[in-house]
């Protein structure tokens, strides 16, 4: 049998650590990157005697992700013990919610190959706490345990298992990110591990009607290995049932470097956690009135933005994705275009020079180093002819450098657009002069020599005469 045969069935469970200034149970702050052990307290690190606090805003937080992402909102809702004994969870239990999760039966609608649109359903979003960390000492050989993160807010967001293929997976995961960037609860830093998912996977016969055995991805943070993990997976999952054999449930490993993923445990159930209500924390109640002014307080979100920008601004579908894919890029297109009135010219800057430059310096968009206002007076200074478009490139990859006004670097590195005619018409005849060969084609009828011709006058200014000047005196030099 061919992998045709087979169908893939995909669940994703995200976890996305809250933007909280303090952690969920005590008032440790949660700033990425502290020196090992310096942002504990007695709660977090699960000292005998202590009592948690639930943070309010990660209520608020996680009832903001339901809202946004079509949930229903649980008015009763409550924390739970999950029992299990890992060397960075000091108190071999973590806090988490069970049955009785904050948010329920949401949705997320993505865009299929086909152009259709497809619902990928929310089983739950819950709040939990997260682990320490573990730092293995390759030179020591031993392990060392940092407690900073213990205790951070995360929710979890569980998908039902809707998604089919890594392509639908790579769409729902980046849409997830960017609602929950818009609503300002996460800020997804899947370098830090702030957005990371545990992938669950199972392939089935068509003709079956019952789901494979799953398997399950635990803590990827990269869209890549993500995509690489799960084709790894299905081709291995049928490989072994083409040879007779049957597929375990069993928690993996993904090894970037192999291209092959590693057991690591069986997996469990839930009846293996031993949950049960936690006796130091109060049930949650929320209003009618809390859930709906979360609900009004909600920002556009990226949908919204999306149709807005197609009906307001003509752009493409595709256009308008790439630029509302990151709320950053969004802000930027917004207000740029805002102070230099040209919105076309904006969102071509951002579709193409931008995001290329970010793909070759594998950055993320929020760590563009200039701001909106840089890219609005780079807009400008093109339309009022001070320096060409070539030009404005080596501005946008200076800005990208050493980001300060554009004007200044312009002026700093003599790039200022040459518009002198007296100057312009003495370099339009040497370049005549130069090339007789590109004349002739041109009075012959070839228009592409005249192409040649202004690029030549470019390359002799370094790239600093006016274009449009450039065109019209080569035409009326040639036709004298």
């Amino acid at each position: 049998m061919s992998r045709q045969d087979y169908e893939v069935v995909i669940g994703l469970e995200v976890h996305a650590e809250l933007s909280t200034k303090t952690k969920i149970f005590c008032s440790c702050p949660t700033k990425f990157g502290a020196a090992p052990n310096t942002q504990t307290c007695p709660i977090c690190m699960g000292m005998p005697g202590t009592l948690p606090v639930l943070n309010e805003k990660v209520v608020e937080y996680a009832v903001k992700a339901g809202l946004a992402t079509n949930c229903e909102i649980s008015e009763n809702s409550k924390n739970d013990r999950k029992n299990y004994f890992y060397p960075d969870l000091p108190k071999a239990y973590q806090i988490s919610q069970y049955d009785k999760p904050l948010c329920e039966h949401g949705y997320i609608e993505i865009d299929t190959q086909d152009g259709n649109k497809k619902k990928i359903r929310i089983l739950r979003i819950h709040i939990e706490e997260d682990a320490g960390k573990l730092n293995h000492d390759e030179f020591g050989g031993g392990t060392l345990v940092d407690l900073n993160r213990a205790g951070v807010p995360l929710i979890e967001i569980v998908s039902e298992p809707d998604l089919s293929s890594t392509e639908e997976v790579d769409k729902y995961l980046k849409k997830l990110k960017s609602i929950l960037e818009y609503i300002e609860v996460s800020d997804c830093k899947m370098q830090e591990g702030s957005f990371r998912a545990d992938v669950n996977v199972s392939v089935k016969k068509k003709t079956d009607t019952k789901l494979g055995t799953r398997t399950e991805m635990k803590n990827m943070n990269s869209f890549r290995s993500i995509t690489r993990a799960i084709e790894y997976e299905i081709e291995r999952q049928i490989d072994i049932l083409e040879d007779g054999g049957k597929i375990e449930q069993e928690s993996l490993r993904w090894d970037e470097v192999s291209g092959k993923t590693f057991s690591m445990r069986d997996k469990e159930d839930a009846q293996d956690y031993r949950y049960f209500p936690d006796p130091d924390l109060v049930a949650i109640k929320l209003s009618k009135e809390y859930i709906q002014n979360i609900k009004d307080s909600l920002p556009e979100l990226p949908e919204s933005r999306h149709n807005r920008y197609i009906n307001e601004y003509k752009m493409s579908e595709k256009d308008a994705g790439i630029i509302v894919s990151s709320k950053y890029l969004s802000n930027l297109f917004e207000e740029a275009s805002e102070i230099c009135k040209n919105h076309k010219a904006v969102s071509n800057w951002i579709i193409s020079d931008i995001s290329r430059i970010l793909n070759e310096k594998e950055m993320e968009p929020n760590e563009i180093p200039f701001t909106s206002k840089h890219l609005a007076d780079l807009v400008t200074l093109i339309d009022k002819g001070t320096i060409s478009s070539s030009i404005a490139k080596k501005v946008l990859t200076e800005m990208f450098e050493n980001p300060r006004e554009p004007e200044e670097i312009i002026k700093e590195k003599g790039w200022i657009q040459i518009s002198d005619e007296g100057a312009i018409k003495e370099v339009v005849q040497k370049v005549l002069m130069d090339n007789p060969q590109s004349v002739a084609d041109f009075k012959a009828g070839k228009d592409r020599a005249l192409g040649f011709l202004v690029g030549q006058a470019m390359k002799a200014t370094k790239g600093k005469a006016n274009p449009q000047m450039l065109n019209k005196m080569f035409v009326e030099e040639i036709n004298k």
